[in-house]
């Protein structure tokens, strides 16, 4: 393993439907020095294909594989590893919002997203099919775990990845800026994203990697504001709002030793509490638990 890793985030404005054209885009940025300077190269949710795609998503859907369409990608990753997004479509005839994990000229993880906003100016869950697992897995960086935007909001998940190994988490988003800080000109949505990433990346210990989207789509205004934090909860980088622009962190696998050394939380958890704890509220969901502690 590694003892670093230079890492590229890609905060780049998709084009909404036009899959190959932002495939050429893709391989452009990946030649930028930036990008050819780095082990890991990680573009934004839905990057291939834009976001807001409702009666799209049939029609730019992929099947997951190492040739046809994502070839050129696979074998760019054969130089550095590559992190995209797009709409998969599933032997089933399914389709699931993916990142995939491309590396040595292979696919090395898919992730579907679990968790599909429905609310507000989100309507997901009526396009996509949700995915039904989060799986740490093994690069030549180590153990990291993928996560789609909404997935982070949600605590079970990055704990899950944590908890199998992962010293790496690597966000990808297509969040909208909305709001406004109290000081400053940057959205709400921004900060607020920022001290998600701080505040897990502390408690788990691992580096937080979030890349964001730029752009718009039908009047909705992308923010960007990529960032990284480390095991401490301190940011390595933090990214300009609403332009393109590729950033460079370089996570040191040291600081995760020390981290987990000076603070062992993950060392002391225990998931056999939890899992008794959910057993129990999921098998009397809807009763009143009078069992005690």
């Amino acid at each position: 393993m590694e003892p670093s890793v230079r890492c590229a985030l890609v905060q780049m404005a998709p084009a909404l439907g036009l899959l190959r054209s932002n495939l050429e885009r893709h391989l452009e940025w990946l030649q930028t020095p930036e990008a050819r300077q780095a082990d890991l190269v990680v573009f934004p949710e839905l990057s291939l294909t834009g976001y807001l795609l409702q009666d799209l998503v049939a029609e730019v859907a992929l099947p997951v594989t190492e040739g046809g369409f994502l070839k050129p990608l696979v074998e760019a990753s054969r130089e550095r590893d590559v992190v995209v997004g797009l709409v998969e479509q599933s032997p089933q005839f399914l389709f699931h919002n993916t990142a995939l994990y491309l590396s040595g000229g292979r696919i090395l993880h898919a992730h579907r997203k679990v968790y599909l906003p429905t609310y507000g100016m989100f309507d997901e869950g009526r396009y996509f099919a949700p995915g039904a697992s989060f799986e740490a897995f093994e690069t030549r960086f180590g153990r990291m775990g993928l996560l789609i935007c909404e997935d982070a909001w949600h605590l079970s998940a990055p704990y899950l990845l944590a908890l199998q190994g992962a010293h790496t988490l690597l966000v990808t988003a297509g969040s909208p800026g909305r709001g406004l800080a109290v000081s400053g000109s940057e959205a709400a949505s921004v900060r607020t994203w920022e001290r998600v990433g701080q505040t897990l990346s502390q408690f788990l210990t691992t580096h937080w990697v979030y890349v964001n989207r730029v752009g718009y789509e039908d009047g909705l205004a992308f923010a960007g504001g990529s960032y990284v934090s480390d095991p401490f909860g301190d940011l390595l980088l933090d990214g300009d709002e609403n332009r393109e622009a590729v950033y460079r962190a370089d996570l040191d696998l040291g600081r995760v030793r020390r981290a987990r050394t000076l603070t062992p939380l993950l060392r002391d958890e225990k998931p056999e509490l939890v899992l008794r704890h959910l057993e129990r509220l999921v098998s009397r969901a809807g009763a009143p638990d009078r069992s005690g502690p």
